[in-house]
């Protein structure tokens, strides 16, 4: 069976890649906008006829908050044409769909988890974009799950964990918001996870959406404490409040997802955030060595 990753080089794609070889069953074809361009929908519908994939995992995504707001083009192309044209595709080819989205769409103004029924309200360019992503493979038809995540971290590229243990090697003390609540997610759980979805795929008929994240509640300020912690850096962490248009975009402030439909669906136990947090840093440690 023939499984193809989209956005290979981004934090999810990297780590199905480093996972490959614990699948044998399967074989991944992994892409990236370097070798196909899955805004353009031509080129998609040529590499699913040359490959004929029974799965496809959208890791792709324009993820600069912030720049999105100026970069809107990139970002609607990225996270909204490009998802159509998966959905469009996944529906001709009766191909399964598992499409990564966000926290993001909700507003965050709730203090009670969000439920995958609750009522989204998108608050900036990069959450409008996900949104419509998320409603072309709905108005697809084809045979899906999109799964919403939240505080996403790994080995790779540029993220919140490697900030903080690089800023706690150069700084002394560092300020982090404590008002914006949610939970830290691993790529490599979510990743797991994903692949118990397409393994047991036969329970979902039509179009499905999950939330997962690792279990727990954290602020940033909690979150970059036990990153310091964990990672052995003197570095002292002071809460502070957000301060209002202190960024171009505007983060939700509770963001914690109610994770009961995929844990009941596919038997799945999920990692607490700390859990994940550790073995993610013994890994970052250990490639220093």
């Amino acid at each position: 069976m023939v499984i193809a990753v989209f956005g290979a080089n981004g934090q999810v794609g990297r780590t199905l890649k480093d996972m490959a070889d614990n699948y044998p069953q399967y074989q991944f074809i992994f892409t990236d906008i370097d070798t196909l361009d899955i805004t353009k929908y031509n080129e998609v519908a040529d590499f699913v006829c040359n490959n004929y994939p029974k799965a496809m995992i959208n890791c792709a995504a324009y993820t600069a908050v912030d720049m999105a707001e100026k970069d809107k083009r990139e970002a609607k192309a990225a996270n909204a044409d490009a998802v159509g044209n998966l959905a469009r595709i996944a529906a001709e080819h009766n191909i399964f769909l598992v499409h990564l989205s966000t926290d993001y769409i909700y507003d965050g103004t709730q203090h009670k988890p969000y439920k995958e029924t609750d009522n989204v309200h998108p608050q900036s360019v990069y959450a409008k974009t996900k949104w419509k992503g998320d409603i072309a493979v709905m108005r697809s038809l084809c045979r899906a799950v999109i799964i919403r995540t939240s505080w996403l971290y790994s080995e790779y590229g540029t993220n919140f964990v490697k900030t903080m243990l690089r800023m706690g090697r150069e700084q002394d003390l560092i300020n982090v918001v404590f008002d914006q609540i949610g939970t830290p997610t691993y790529a490599r759980d979510l990743a797991k996870a994903i692949m118990l979805i397409i393994a047991q795929r036969e329970k979902i008929q039509t179009m499905e959406i999950l939330h997962y994240s690792n279990e727990g509640v954290a602020s940033w300020y909690d979150f970059a404490v036990e990153i310091m912690q964990l990672g052995k850096r003197a570095c002292k962490v002071l809460p502070i409040n957000t301060i209002p248009n202190q960024t171009p975009a505007r983060r939700p402030f509770y963001a914690v997802l109610d994770k009961q439909k995929i844990k009941q669906t596919f038997n799945i136990e999920i990692p607490h955030w700390k859990e994940g947090l550790r073995r993610c840093i013994a890994n970052l440690e250990a490639s220093r060595v």
